[in-house]
C-alpha cells in the first residue's frame, strides 16, 4: 500500500477539516498543514483565532492573513508583542524573485509577492482591513494599539456587526468610536476600557443606550473623565449585566448606587474606589441577591456596615477579596462567615484591623472553603488556622504573606485537617520552621506546589519529609538559607515530574544537588539559580545533560559560573527560551548562537 493515498481520495473537505479543528496542539495543526497542498488551505479553513503583534508592519499582516483565513472570530493584537517583516524600516520594494516572509503568533507563515512593506504599528487603516477581511469577527482584543482613533473603531464597528467581545485597553478611543460600537454591534457582551483615556461619560452614554441591553461584563479602569454620569446609564440600561470592574478615584456613591439598584443579576463585582462608601454596599446586599463574587480594594470610606449588609443579602457569594480595607475589622468577616456560607475563596490583603476571631468564624461557618490567601495579616494568630484546619477539609490552596504571629502548630493543624491541600505558598513568615513542613510532607500527599520564600527556619528535614510524601510540580525555597544540597537531593529523588525550581540564594546549595537534579527530574523547565556561590560549571553541566526540556535558567550573581558554563547551557538545552545572566559572562560565539534567548543583567554603573 506503500504510495497509495488512503486519505485524499476518501474523505470530504468538511470532514478533515472537522478533524483539524479537534486538534488541541498548535504544532499538531502546523504539522498537518505541511502533508500536501489540499491539507493547507483545509487548515487555513479550521483556524478561527489569530494573535498579531502589532509592532512593525501590523497593517500589512492584517491584509496577508485576512487572505488566507477566512473563518476568523477571534483576532488579538497587541503592540507590546514585536513580530516584524526582516526587512529595512520605512518603505521597501521587493527584489525581483524574493517575496518578504514572517510569522504571527500562532506560527503561521505569511508570504506575498507583489506587496511592499509600510512600517508602522496598527493604525485606522489596519482596523478597517480587519473589518473588510474579518465579518464573521466576534472577539476583538486591540492591547496598547496607540495609534487606532474613532475613525478606525467606527469603521470596523460597521462592518462586524456580530462582535461579542471587544478589548480596547490602553487604546486611545474618542468617544464617536465608542458610540458607533454601540451603534452597530447589537449583540456585544463583554466590554474592557482600562486605560482608555480619550473616553468621557458621553460615549459610555451612547454605547449603552445602543446595545446595553445585550452587555454582560464591563471593565473600566483609570479612565479620569468616566464618572457616575455613565454609571447610571449602565444601571438604567444594562439589565443583563453580571460583571462589574471599576477603578476610578472619581467615582461617588451616585453611580455605583444606581448600577446595584438596576442591575439585579450582577454575579461579579470588583470595585477599587476610594470615594465610595457604606451606602453603595448596603444597596448591594438588598439588591444583587444573585452576587458570587466581590472584590473591595483600597476603600477608605466603607466599614463594617457595608460588609454586614453584604453578609446578610448575598448567601450565594463564594470569593470574596478585601484590600487595603481600613477601617473593615473582625466583625465584619465575621458577618460574612455567618451568612454567606458557600463561600469557597477568601483573600484578606493589608486589612490591619482584622485579626482572628474573623477568621475563626469562616472556620466554623465556611466549611467549603477551598483556597484562603491572608496577606500582611500581622494580628491574625495560630488559632485562626487552627480552627481552619480543623473544620475546612477541601481547603486546597493557602497562601501567607507576612504573618508573623502564625507558626509551626498552625500549619500543622492545616496538614493533618486539610489533605486535599495541593498548593502552599508562605513568604516571610518566620515563625514557620521544620515542624509545620515535615507535617505537610506526612499529611499532604496530593501537594503539587510549595513556595517557602525566605523562610529562614525551614531547613534540609523539612525538604526530606516533602520528597518522601509529595509528587511537586513547583518548588520555590529561594532564600531559605538553612537548605542546602541534602534537603534539594531528596527533592530530586521523590518528586520526578518538578518542572519549576526556585533555589536562588542559597548559598549551601552546591554541585551534588545540581547532578540530582539532572538524574531524577527530566521535565524541568524553569529553573532560578541566582546568587548560589557554590554552584559551579561543572553542575550546570549535570543538570543540562539530563534535563532536554529546559527553556529558563537564571543565573546572575553565581561566581562560580564562568562563561563557559553559560555556553554549556546555550548548547545542550534545545528548547531554552530565556538566559538570565551578568554580561561579562557571555562570550561573542555564545551571543551569536543564542541571540535573543540571553538577557543581561547590567552591572555598569
Amino acid at each position: 500500500m506503500r504510495g497509495r493515498d488512503m486519505i485524499n481520495t476518501h474523505l470530504p473537505d468538511e470532514l478533515i477539516v472537522e478533524v483539524f479543528r479537534r486538534l488541541d496542539s498548535k504544532v499538531g495543526r502546523d504539522a498537518c498543514s505541511l502533508v500536501c497542498k489540499r491539507w493547507l488551505g483545509l487548515e487555513r479553513l479550521s483556524r478561527t483565532t489569530l494573535r498579531i503583534g502589532a509592532s512593525g508592519t501590523a497593517d500589512l499582516f492584517v491584509r496577508l492573513l485576512s487572505r488566507r483565513f477566512t473563518n476568523v472570530k477571534s483576532v488579538h493584537v497587541d503592540e507590546r508583542l514585536s513580530i516584524s517583516f526582516p526587512v529595512k524600516m520605512g518603505r521597501q520594494k521587493r527584489r525581483k524573485g524574493h517575496a518578504p516572509s514572517s510569522k504571527v503568533d500562532d506560527g503561521t507563515k505569511l508570504s506575498d509577492s507583489s506587496e511592499t512593506v509600510e512600517s508602522s504599528c496598527l493604525s485606522d487603516a489596519g482596523l478597517t482591513l480587519l473589518g473588510e477581511g474579518f465579518p464573521k469577527l466576534e472577539k476583538l482584543s486591540l492591547i496598547w494599539c496607540s495609534n487606532v482613533s474613532s475613525v478606525g473603531l467606527r469603521s470596523l464597528a460597521e462592518r462586524c456587526r456580530s462582535l461579542r467581545s471587544l478589548d480596547l485597553q490602553g487604546c486611545y478611543i474618542g468617544d464617536q468610536g465608542l458610540a458607533a460600537v454601540g451603534e452597530f454591534c447589537k449583540q456585544l457582551k463583554d466590554l474592557s476600557l482600562r486605560f482608555c483615556e480619550g473616553l468621557t461619560d458621553a460615549g459610555l452614554v451612547e454605547l449603552v443606550l445602543g446595545c446595553g441591553k445585550s452587555l454582560k461584563s464591563l471593565s473600566v479602569a483609570a479612565c479620569a473623565k468616566i464618572g457616575d454620569l455613565s454609571m447610571e446609564a449602565v444601571g438604567a440600561h444594562c439589565i443583563s449585566l453580571e460583571t462589574l470592574s471599576l477603578d476610578s478615584e472619581f467615582m461617588q456613591d451616585r453611580g455605583l448606587l444606581a448600577v446595584a439598584r438596576g442591575c439585579k443579576i450582577l454575579k461579579v463585582l470588583k470595585l477599587q474606589c476610594v470615594n465610595v462608601t457604606d451606602e453603595v454596599l448596603k444597596a448591594v446586599g438588598v439588591s444583587c441577591s444573585s452576587l458570587e463574587q466581590l472584590s473591595l480594594n483600597s476603600f477608605q470610606k466603607f466599614t463594617d456596615v457595608g460588609l454586614l449588609s453584604v453578609g446578610h443579602g448575598c448567601k450565594k457569594l463564594r470569593n470574596l477579596t478585601l484590600s487595603d480595607c481600613a477601617f473593615v475589622t473582625d466583625e465584619g468577616v465575621g458577618a460574612i462567615a455567618t451568612g454567606c456560607k458557600e463561600l469557597t475563596h477568601l483573600e484578606i490583603n493589608g486589612c490591619h484591623n482584622i485579626g482572628t476571631t474573623g477568621l475563626v468564624s469562616v472556620g466554623r461557618y465556611c466549611l467549603n472553603l477551598t483556597e484562603l490567601a491572608l496577606l500582611y495579616c500581622q494580628r491574625i494568630s495560630n488559632s485562626a488556622l487552627l480552627e481552619i484546619g480543623k473544620s475546612c477539609k477541601l481547603l486546597q490552596a493557602l497562601h501567607l504573606v507576612d504573618c508573623s504571629s502564625i507558626g509551626d502548630d498552625a500549619i500543622c493543624s492545616i496538614a493533618r485537617g486539610c489533605r486535599n491541600l495541593k498548593k502552599l505558598h508562605i513568604r516571610r513568615c518566620y515563625e514557620i520552621g521544620d515542624a509545620a513542613i515535615i507535617a505537610v510532607g506526612e499529611y499532604c500527599k496530593s501537594l503539587t506546589d510549595l513556595s517557602l520564600r525566605f523562610c529562614d527556619r525551614v531547613g534540609d528535614e523539612a525538604l526530606i519529609a516533602v520528597g518522601q510524601g509529595c509528587s511537586l510540580t513547583h518548588l520555590n525555597v529561594s532564600g531559605c538559607h538553612q537548605i542546602g544540597d541534602d534537603g534539594i537531593i531528596a527533592i530530586a529523588r521523590g518528586c520526578p515530574r518538578l518542572s519549576y525550581l526556585d533555589v536562588s540564594v542559597l548559598q549551601n546549595l552546591g554541585d551534588m544537588a545540581m547532578a540530582e537534579l539532572g538524574e531524577g527530574c527530566p521535565l524541568l523547565k524553569d529553573i532560578v539559580l541566582s546568587h548560589c556561590r557554590q554552584i559551579t560549571d561543572a553542575g550546570l553541566s549535570h543538570l543540562v545533560r539530563s534535563c532536554p526540556m529546559l527553556e529558563s535558567c537564571h543565573m546572575v550573581y553565581c561566581p562560580r559560573i564562568t562563561s563557559s558554563g553559560v555556553a554549556t547551557v546555550v548548547s545542550g538545552c534545545p528548547n531554552m527560551k530565556k538566559i538570565l545572566v551578568e554580561k561579562s559572562k557571555v562570550s561573542e560565539r555564545t551571543q551569536r548562537r543564542a541571540g535573543s534567548i540571553i538577557s543581561y543583567l547590567c552591572l555598569d554603573l
